[in-house]
């Protein structure tokens, strides 16, 4: 079966700058999802901040298995109503990638539960993306390192929480280093924040950070049964062993209310 891809987009630089429209005239989620398109594993759409719901309705979140992530002018335009829907999948096992400038995104910091704060410079410096752990499914198909010829900087200190497991660390041709390939769990969910992006850049065009992509959905599915956002009772009479009320209790039978 295809794995189901949304591929979430501000869509805000696209339709205000016109040197980022001429390299993204698709936007830039428009490109993302083009990179899973070269593949049949995937079954791709794509939603935006303009559409209602920001194009993630229950059903729509319902139908994805993993689902990337890229803000940056807009992330208090995003309706918390909306984070909840997300966070509450995420829980359940819906994967998700978060990209660039989607580490201060109110989803990425709630589920970080930290600043996710970092340093920055807009120099269009090389970057060197380190594989620091050449085994893991993400770092399929790529060498020791790959390199992206123009980008903007993020260096350390990133606040975040120690990571699961570190998959990149970034060198750029200022001097500074950065975490940035990191996987977390989060209830059934599986987390990936990738740190290549920048709007100015055709870095969603790079071979190597489209097979970073593809790879990352494919590890981030959903496995195995899904996590249910409730808590149900379990009547006595449903017990694996037989049993009987022992004490006192508040809620009435069937565990629902208070007696």
């Amino acid at each position: 079966m295809k794995i189901k891809v949304t591929v979430w987009g501000e869509n805000v630089h696209e339709q205000k700058h016109a040197d980022v429209r001429g390299i993204y005239p698709e936007g830039m989620h428009g490109c993302i999802a083009a990179g899973f398109q070269e593949s049949p594993d995937f079954q791709v759409r794509t939603a935006t901040l303009q559409e209602p719901g920001h194009g993630l309705s229950p059903e729509t979140l319902e139908n994805t298995d993993v689902l990337t992530w890229w803000g940056h002018a807009a992330h208090g335009e995003v309706s918390d109503s909306v984070v909840d829907l997300v966070q509450k999948r995420v829980w359940e096992g819906m994967g998700l990638i978060v990209l660039h400038s989607g580490h201060y995104s109110k989803i990425f910091k709630r589920l970080m539960g930290t600043s996710c704060s970092l340093t920055w410079r807009e120099a269009g410096e090389k970057e060197r993306l380190w594989v620091c752990n050449p085994g893991h499914p993400i770092a399929q198909g790529l060498g020791r390192y790959f390199e992206i010829p123009n980008t903007e900087m993020y260096g350390e200190p990133f606040g975040i929480p120690a990571p699961d497991e570190q998959i990149f660390i970034s060198w750029f041709e200022g001097g500074e280093v950065f975490r940035s390939g990191c996987t977390w769990k989060r209830g059934n969910g599986k987390i990936f924040y990738f740190r290549p992006g920048h709007e100015t850049y055709p870095i969603y065009h790079h071979p190597a950070v489209k097979l970073v992509l593809k790879n990352a959905a494919r590890w981030a599915a959903p496995e195995g049964s899904r996590w249910i956002d409730e808590c149900p009772n379990v009547p006595i009479g449903n017990a694996p062993e037989a049993l009987r009320q022992k004490g006192a209790w508040l809620h009435k039978p069937g565990g629902q209310g208070l007696r």
